[in-house]
C-alpha cells in the first residue's frame, strides 16, 4: 500500500481560532456563489469574493468610526426610503453579486430602489432549499453601496471596490473613512468611464444622483467619549 500513488485533494480550509471553514474547490465566483447558497455558508464574519481572490475578514467592527456612521445612514436612507416603500435599505449580511465585475460582496450599507427591481437591473437570489421567499442574495446592478473604511480595509475599499461596483453598474458609491476628526466623505458617481467624484459645495454638501438631493455628513463628538453621526439630507 505503501507504495500507491497518493490521490491529491484539494484540502478544506479552517480558519482558528473562529473555526471558519471553507470547503475545497471554491476557485470561480459561480462556486462560492453556490456556497454562499448553502446552508453551510457561515453567519459570522465578512467573506466576500473579489475579482478572483476569496477575502475573509474577521475583525471585530470599531464602534465610532465603523458601526455608528454605517447606522446613521442606514437609519437615514430607511426614513428617506424604505418607510415610504420607494426602495429597500440592507445594513450588513445583505449581499451583492455581479458576474460582470468577479464580484460578490456584503457592504455595509445597500440600496436598492423599487423601480431598479420591478426593471429587472437587479434580481433577488433564492436560497438553495427554494424555499418560497426565502432570498440571499442580490445580483445586478445596485443604485446605491456605501463602505465605511476600517484599518484592514483601506485598499479594498478605496480602490478595489471602486474598480468593481463600478463594473457592476452601480449607480453610486459612498466610501466613508472616519477614523480621523475630520471625517472623509466621497460621493461617486457613475459615469461610462468611471465613477465620478461629486464636488463638495460651500456649505460642505455633495450631491447624490440617486438621492436627488445634497448630502453632509456631521460628526459630533461628546464629552462621555461617545460619536454621533448625523447624515443630513438638502433640498429635494
Amino acid at each position: 500500500m505503501s507504495g500507491m500513488p497518493r490521490i491529491a485533494v484539494e484540502p478544506v480550509i479552517v480558519l482558528q481560532p473562529e473555526g471558519i471553514e471553507i470547503p475545497a474547490g471554491i476557485t470561480s465566483l459561480e462556486r462560492f456563489r453556490a456556497w454562499v447558497r448553502s446552508e453551510a455558508f457561515p453567519e459570522r464574519g465578512r467573506i466576500d469574493w473579489v475579482a478572483g481572490r476569496l477575502e475573509v475578514d474577521m475583525a471585530p467592527e470599531d464602534v465610532f468610526t465603523h458601526g455608528t456612521p454605517k447606522s446613521a445612514i442606514a437609519g437615514k436612507l430607511i426614513a428617506l426610503l424604505q418607510e415610504s416603500e420607494k426602495g429597500l435599505v440592507f445594513i450588513d449580511k445583505t449581499r451583492i453579486s455581479s458576474s460582470t465585475a468577479d464580484l460578490s460582496a456584503e457592504p455595509d450599507v445597500l440600496v436598492i430602489l423599487d423601480e431598479t427591481l420591478e426593471s429587472g437591473r437587479v434580481k433577488l437570489v433564492p436560497k438553495a432549499s427554494g424555499e418560497e421567499g426565502r432570498y440571499v442574495e442580490v445580483e445586478g446592478s445596485p443604485d446605491l453601496v456605501v463602505e465605511c473604511v476600517s484599518d484592514s480595509s483601506v485598499k479594498k475599499d478605496t480602490k478595489l471596490f471602486r474598480e468593481l461596483y463600478h463594473a457592476a453598474g452601480a449607480r453610486e458609491y459612498w466610501i466613508i473613512d472616519a477614523r480621523r476628526e475630520k471625517v472623509d466623505f466621497k460621493v461617486l458617481c457613475f459615469r461610462k468611464d468611471g465613477f465620478v467624484e461629486a464636488r463638495r459645495d460651500s456649505a460642505g454638501c455633495l450631491h447624490s444622483e440617486v438621492l436627488g438631493r445634497r448630502v453632509r455628513l456631521v460628526r459630533s463628538p461628546k464629552r462621555s467619549g461617545a460619536v454621533y453621526f448625523r447624515l443630513e439630507l438638502v433640498g429635494g
